[in-house]
């Protein structure tokens, strides 16, 4: 029986990576607190998945509501064309301050995907400031997923997300994540390349796909060799999720342009922003307006985003965020134990991130495998878990104690035996 609140969604709302001829009713959330979701019947669910990876340190934090309810009495918005604010300054500065110390620039946006765009829009207008517009091939990985506008979905694996767009995406070039592939391509390319772009350890929509620190360091070696720029997606990996505030700062790497997003504010507001090195800014710098650099969204440095992720940033600092993330992916592992020698299943963690993959011959989002997992993670009732095709993850929430660790293991656990029957 369907809810008052799912009934009305039913009649006026459009879902996300929804197919709602054939999928169930959405779940009716009407509170959360820390790590659990409270649904319309008063039944509740710990957000084993940080609500698409962006709740960082819990639902409803006293400390960014505060901040929140603050800067909302004082200034709730202005343009950041032409004028700045306190809460967008001392976020950048306090960014720039942990971040690789490569980067010396902050440009706002709104989320992942846009920060992606920004990030390739500065990196090829910077080639063309150099007098070398031939740079029009950006080199991403096997199996990429970077967002869903219109460059970022070019960067993407086409399937089976972006293949009736692709007569309007620009040529990308994938390679595997071996220095061997990546240093293929960069021959083959020369003077045509652009930038690589990556998700530093972990791809995310991709299935928590994995891959080495080694691989990151040669990558960012081939880079530098064949000087292009290396940009770092760390729009799902910052801050915290795979054991460092950045991933690249695991890796000992520093790139020419890194996204950030979800975890920026916290998971409170959409906010995303785009750090670039001193070198790409002062290509933009010159005398003829027409070289700055055209790009900017309404919301831009909304201050109200920036007062929160300041709060959150801080708290990630104070609270050793990355490490508690780690000690609860190693919780989770642990409490995996049993699924480790099953000969249809790969297990693997990075950080706070644990993915299970059910090993089949036809494996990515649209497997079957995956429906069974899908239908088993719905009839939960007492973790929200929400696979990627063949893979079933977790990635919780700072907070998430050592019980809802076990909790959410024994829900991936009773959901993957069905898959693998």
């Amino acid at each position: 029986m369907a809810s008052n609140l799912q009934q009305r969604d039913a009649k006026v709302c459009w879902h996300p990576f929804t197919q709602h001829q054939i999928d169930p009713l959405p779940l009716p959330i009407v509170s959360a607190k820390d790590a659990t979701l409270v649904l319309e019947d008063g039944s509740t669910r710990i957000d084993a998945i940080s609500s698409w990876w962006s709740v960082l340190h819990g639902h409803c934090r006293p400390e960014l509501a505060e901040v929140l309810f603050k800067q909302a009495s004082t200034l709730d918005h202005v343009l950041f064309a032409g004028c700045t604010h306190q809460p967008a300054v001392e976020l950048a500065e306090l960014l720039i301050e942990v971040a690789p110390d490569s980067l010396s620039r902050v440009f706002y946006s709104d989320n992942g995907s846009t920060a992606v765009e920004i990030g390739l829009k500065a990196a090829y207008q910077s080639w063309v400031r150099r007098g070398q517009a031939q740079r029009t091939t950006f080199i991403s990985l096997e199996h990429s997923y970077h967002g869903d506008t219109f460059g970022a979905m070019a960067l993407g694996d086409p399937v089976p997300f972006f293949s009736e767009f692709e007569p309007f995406l620009f040529d990308v070039r994938r390679v595997d994540p071996t220095a061997e592939s990546l240093r293929t391509a960069l021959e083959e390319l020369g003077d045509q390349a652009c930038a690589f772009i990556v998700e530093p350890l972990v791809q995310g929509a991709a299935g928590m796909k994995m891959h080495s620190i080694e691989f990151l360091r040669a990558a960012r070696e081939l880079c530098t060799e064949f000087g292009i720029f290396f940009i770092a997606d760390e729009v799902m990996t910052g801050f915290g999720r795979t054991g460092s505030l950045f991933s690249c700062q695991t890796a000992g790497i520093e790139p020419d342009i890194m996204a950030i997003a979800k975890g920026l504010s916290g998971g409170i507001l959409p906010l995303s922003a785009t750090l670039v090195s001193e070198e790409i800014y002062q290509d933009f710098l010159d005398d003829e307006r027409a070289k700055a650099f055209f790009h900017g969204h309404t919301f831009t440095g909304n201050p109200l985003g920036c007062a929160v992720a300041l709060r959150s940033l801080q708290l990630c600092i104070e609270e050793q965020t990355p490490q508690r993330l780690q000690e609860i992916g190693n919780l989770v592992e642990c409490a995996l134990a049993s699924l480790s020698d099953h000969p249809r299943i790969e297990m693997r963690r990075c950080g706070g991130i644990v993915a299970i993959e059910i090993i089949t011959d036809h494996g990515g989002y649209l497997a079957c495998a995956g429906d069974i997992l899908r239908n088993a993670c719905r009839e939960l009732d007492d973790v929200l878990l929400r696979p990627l095709g063949n893979v079933l993850y977790a990635m919780p929430p700072a907070c998430t104690t050592e019980e809802e660790c076990q909790i959410i293991a024994d829900a991936m656990i009773k959901v993957v035996m069905q898959a693998v029957q």
